[in-house]
C-alpha cells in the first residue's frame, strides 16, 4: 500500500475506522478487495490491535465483511442486495417527509433554502464532491421535523452503505440539472403542504436514481469480471 498515513493518536480504532471508511466510500479501496490487517497496522504505524477493532467497527456498518481464516474483504453487494438498500431508503424517507412536512416551521424551511442556494452554486461551479455532501444534507433538513430518532437512525446506517454507491452515481452524472430542479420541486411542495405530491415526488427521485445506479454497476461488472 501507499506511504504511511498520519492519524490523530486519541481513538487509535476510531480514526482508523473514519479514514477506511472515507477510502472505502472514494472507491480507493474498491468492492472485492482483500484487507491485510499486518499491511494496514504498518500503513498506520500502529499494532494490529487497533487496525482489528477498527474493521470490526466497519463490518457492523456492512462496509467490509470480516471471515474467519478467509481475512477482510470489501463488502461486495450483489445488484439484488443494492437495489434493496435503495427501496429500504424509500420507505425510510418517504415516511419521514410525510411526518415532517406538517411539523415544519419557517425555521425549518430556512434550512432547506440556505443548502439549496449552496447545492445550486456548487452545482454552477462543477463542484461534485461538494454537491454530493450537500444533497446528503439537505435531503436530512428535509426531514428533520418528524423528530423520528429511531428512524433516523436506520437511515444512517444504511446511508453509509448506500453513500459509496451514490459517490458513483455523482461522479459520472453529467446532467445534474433535473435533479436538482426536484430538489426544488421538493420543498415547494412542502411548502404548500402538498404531502402526496411531495413523497410521490421524493420516491421518484430515489427511485430514478436506484434504476440508473443498478444499470451503471451491472454494466461495469460485465465489463470487468471478477
Amino acid at each position: 500500500m501507499a506511504a504511511t498515513r498520519a492519524i490523530s493518536r486519541q481513538s487509535l480504532p476510531e480514526a482508523i475506522a473514519d479514514d477506511l471508511r472515507e477510502r472505502i466510500l472514494n472507491g480507493e479501496l474498491a468492492e472485492g478487495e482483500l484487507i491485510r490487517q499486518e499491511a494496514l497496522a504498518e500503513e498506520y504505524d500502529v499494532s494490529r490491535m487497533p487496525v482489528r477493532e477498527a474493521l470490526k467497527r466497519l463490518d457492523a456498518e456492512g462496509l467490509v465483511q470480516l471471515t474467519t481464516n478467509r481475512g477482510t474483504t470489501v463488502m461486495l453487494h450483489s445488484l439484488a442486495e443494492i437495489a434493496e438498500i435503495f427501496d429500504l431508503r424509500i420507505m425510510l424517507e418517504v415516511d419521514l417527509f410525510r411526518r415532517s412536512i406538517p411539523q415544519m416551521t419557517a425555521t425549518e424551511f430556512a434550512v432547506c433554502e440556505d443548502l439549496l442556494a449552496q447545492m445550486e452554486q456548487s452545482f454552477g461551479d462543477g463542484d461534485v464532491a461538494r454537491w454530493g455532501a450537500l444533497n446528503h444534507d439537505y435531503h436530512t433538513a428535509l426531514y428533520a421535523a418528524a423528530d423520528r430518532q429511531l428512524t433516523n437512525e436506520l437511515l444512517r446506517r444504511i446511508g453509509i452503505q448506500s453513500d459509496r454507491y451514490i459517490r458513483i452515481h455523482l461522479s459520472v452524472m453529467h446532467q445534474r440539472g433535473p435533479a436538482q430542479a426536484e430538489h426544488r420541486q421538493l420543498l415547494d411542495f412542502a411548502h404548500a403542504g402538498k404531502i402526496d405530491e411531495a413523497c410521490a415526488l421524493l420516491r421518484d427521485h430515489i427511485g430514478r436514481s436506484k434504476s440508473q445506479l443498478l444499470d451503471l454497476i451491472s454494466t461495469a461488472r460485465n465489463r470487468n469480471p471478477s
